[in-house]
């Protein structure tokens, strides 16, 4: 809908309800999109952006239900243009109908966008939209809108790959501290750690905002893949020659902004990270990650889990082992054989198997696998923090990215949702007690 036609249709109609903020900051948009100088235009968008700053949680709800409605296109235009399409499909009424199609929402967001500030300033709007939307199912029309415009936004072409080290401005370096997700930073002493030479960390950078990383990844130049993480975040541990590393080890990728969730960076970072260190390091012979598991104790607890558990003869005793990690502390000292063995065989059951319609279960399994990696190795004990205990009973999981097959892996998954695992992966899950009848679980 063209800005003229919608403005008719929107001037004059009464909001009631709506308190003066709100139709102080509605009248503003009304204006921004009537607006046809870039100078006048990009005045309005600031005075707009302000203006929506300094609405309160009420008023910000009540925006958005305007924007919902009334933003929207109009459903006797959109039919019509559709009418015409479907029985004259000619370029001129595709032209037509994407025309109408395109809301007045869109256009708003990209005229506030003008405005200094004005990219970040939507990233937070989505971001505060995202936590009502399950309250406000009508509002999923405006994020469908942000997240249109922001895979343009910020698209690979846009994007800056930047190493963050010891040298890097501490606005950014405070950003780490306060984004990191997987495995927290203890302060500036752990950050110094985790920046040294035999370590490296990459963000990637928008121009409009240069302060603030929308994703980060860290990684450490180790000898052979590691299968604990503990000691990579060792704060007094001794740092290595990098150049005698034979493997980078991914321990940890962060997204940063949740406005921009859905507009996908870690394929495109791990990538390019994995090439520039292959150039800066022509010896390395491994990339793979050291990984959370997420998942697991959830599933494991869930009630379909421990009705199949609960199959065949034995299952009393495979519910008392397990029955041990929900005790505070249970690893922490002689975890008996045959636990260790049972949850390693349900882990990579869980790993291979679950399911989350035809895709794996595991939210971190999905995203490597995705990008084209391979599950390679199943860690005991590899996470012992209070967080690792309880998200995987401890475990971590190794996906390897072996550049040369990425690709091919990477087409296997989404064709098929193929699961590429090592042979020591799939083992495990052969023996695990969910992969064998009822009546022969006794022997898992």
């Amino acid at each position: 809908m063209s800005p003229a036609s919608f403005l008719r249709r929107l001037l004059g109609r009464s909001r009631a309800g709506v308190g003066h903020d709100t139709q102080h900051l509605v009248s503003l948009c009304v204006a921004l999109l009537g607006e046809r100088g870039e100078v006048s235009g990009a005045a309005l968008a600031r005075q707009a952006l302000a203006a929506y700053l300094g609405l309160d949680e009420r008023g910000r709800e009540e925006f958005f239900d305007t924007l919902a409605q009334e933003f929207a296109p109009s459903p006797e235009a959109v039919g019509k243009a559709a009418d015409a399409y479907r029985y004259d499909p000619t370029p001129q009424n595709l032209i037509h109908l994407q025309e109408v199609i395109d809301t007045a929402r869109q256009e708003l967001f990209r005229r506030l966008n003008m405005a200094p500030g004005g990219t970040q300033a939507l990233v937070e709007m989505r971001r505060q939209l995202l936590r009502g939307l399950k309250k406000h199912p009508a509002w999923s029309a405006i994020d469908a809108d942000l997240l249109h415009l922001f895979r343009s936004w910020f698209n690979r072409g846009f994007l800056r790959l930047e190493r963050i080290d010891w040298r890097t401005s501490a606005i950014v370096l405070e950003k780490l501290i306060q984004y990191e997700a997987v495995h927290a930073v203890q302060g500036w002493p752990d950050l110094r750690r985790r920046l040294a030479a035999d370590r490296r960390c990459f963000g990637f950078f928008h121009p409009q905002l240069p302060d603030e990383p929308l994703i980060f990844i860290e990684v450490a130049l180790t000898h052979g893949l590691s299968a604990q993480v503990q000691p990579l975040l060792d704060v007094k541990s001794e740092v290595a020659v990098p150049e005698q590393a034979d493997c980078a080890i991914f321990y940890s990728i962060t997204n940063c902004q949740e406005g921009l969730r859905g507009t996908s960076f870690g394929n495109l970072l791990i990538k390019q990270v994995a090439e520039d260190l292959k150039r800066e390091f022509p010896h390395l012979r491994s990339f793979a990650t050291l990984s959370p598991i997420p998942g697991f104790r959830h599933w494991l607890a869930q009630t379909e889990t421990r009705v199949q558990l609960s199959m065949g003869p034995n299952a009393e005793q495979r519910l008392a082992m397990l029955s041990v990690i929900e005790q505070p502390g249970w690893h922490s000292g002689a975890v008996s054989e045959p636990l260790q063995k049972l949850l390693m065989r349900l882990c990579a059951w869980y790993l291979l198997h679950a399911k989350q319609g035809a895709e794996p279960l595991d939210p971190v399994s999905r995203f490597h696998l995705g990008n084209g990696a391979a599950l390679e190795r199943l860690n005991w004990l590899g996470d012992t923090s209070e967080s690792g205990m309880a998200r995987s009973a401890g475990m971590m999981v190794n996906y390897i990215y072996r550049l040369e097959d990425v690709e091919r892996n990477h087409e296997r998954y989404f064709a098929d949702h193929a699961v590429v695992a090592s042979r020591a992966v799939e083992k495990l899950a052969r023996k695990s007690p969910l992969a064998v009848p009822a009546e022969k679980r006794a022997e898992a």
